[in-house]
């Protein structure tokens, strides 16, 4: 088990760093969304290292045409209201840097519920709240998990020693200092338990149904959406596969190797069944993917274009 969750690390990091989209460049206008875009990445994520983006070659797409694009650098492993109380920080300088008075924030994984934190503390700065492949109603990967690691534990001891290290090497690769790590209080916020906590607390567009659609506008006047993949095994040349359907095999549903289908739902559904993996989500491990699924890159800038259409 402790074999399987090291080489996720490692996964989660690495694989998206040499990734290359073949989006061509598009009309300018096309993603110019009235208020600014900040991308916040998920577990182990980082803005950028050596010249690397976790979310590979879509805020060039992004800005190619029209975009302005903000990439958010919090903690590689914490809770996810500590993470989001780090977002909100930068969420206001994007806001004085800009002059503009929301941003549209699109999270990954973990960067879902850091989102929707910052949306539901200070929804006056939040136009729109986007989960991409978003734990929103817990990760069963992240339950195996949290079960195996028992408190108190040797297993437990290592686990977190070596995952500080690891998060705290990212945090100095990407020139974002010291952040506090935590990866006990990262599991518990991706594991089921926690996750129905953190809902009750901020239930803004968590669907009511197990997998329904929740509010597309909630009561706090911030719309909510999301997208998500339901495959493992996408590319033949692609590395991440094995490691993600080895973890999509503890899962009882359709699955992108990390979080279930279900519980990526926020807001208006656009689609829960991109032939992509949870990599693939943000267009990692060489730009690789699914031959017949639309490109990563394009279904960002589609999304983008989306939001401007509804004025946001």
């Amino acid at each position: 088990m402790k074999g399987i969750f090291i080489s996720l690390l490692f996964a989660a990091t690495s694989l998206s760093v040499f990734a290359g989209s073949t989006v061509p460049s598009a009309n300018t206008g096309y993603t110019q969304t009235k208020y600014p875009i900040v991308l916040v990445h998920g577990l182990f994520g980082f803005d950028n290292i050596a010249g690397f983006d976790y979310f590979h070659a879509i805020p060039q797409a992004l800005t190619r045409s029209g975009a302005k694009v903000y990439i958010a650098q919090v903690s590689a492993v914490n809770s996810s209201e500590k993470r989001g109380e780090q977002l909100l920080r930068q969420v206001r300088r994007v806001l004085a840097i800009t002059g503009a008075p929301k941003v549209n924030l699109i999270g990954h994984s973990h960067g879902s519920p850091t989102s929707r934190y910052v949306a539901s503390v200070a929804p006056q700065y939040v136009a729109s709240v986007t989960s991409v492949g978003g734990v929103n109603k817990g990760s069963e990967f992240a339950d195996v998990m949290r079960k195996a690691l028992r408190p108190g534990s040797a297993g437990e001891a290592s686990v977190v020693a070596a995952t500080k290290v690891f998060a705290r090497l990212i945090s100095v690769l990407s020139g974002s200092g010291r952040l506090p790590q935590d990866p006990l209080a990262s599991l518990d916020s991706l594991s089921t338990k926690g996750s129905l906590k953190f809902n009750r607390k901020y239930p803004e567009g968590v669907p009511r149904s197990r997998c329904g659609n929740g509010d597309s506008r909630a009561s706090n006047g911030v719309y909510y959406y999301s997208w998500s993949g339901t495959s493992q095994v996408t590319n033949i040349l692609d590395l991440s596969d094995p490691v993600l359907f080895t973890t999509g095999l503890f899962f009882r549903e359709a699955n992108d190797g990390l979080v279930g289908r279900c519980s990526t739902h926020l807001g208006r559904v656009i689609r829960d069944n991109y032939r992509m993996n949870h990599l693939d989500e943000v267009n990692g491990f060489f730009g690789l993917h699914h031959l017949f699924e639309t490109d990563p890159v394009t279904v960002y800038r589609q999304h983008a274009n989306r939001l401007k259409q509804q004025g946001l």
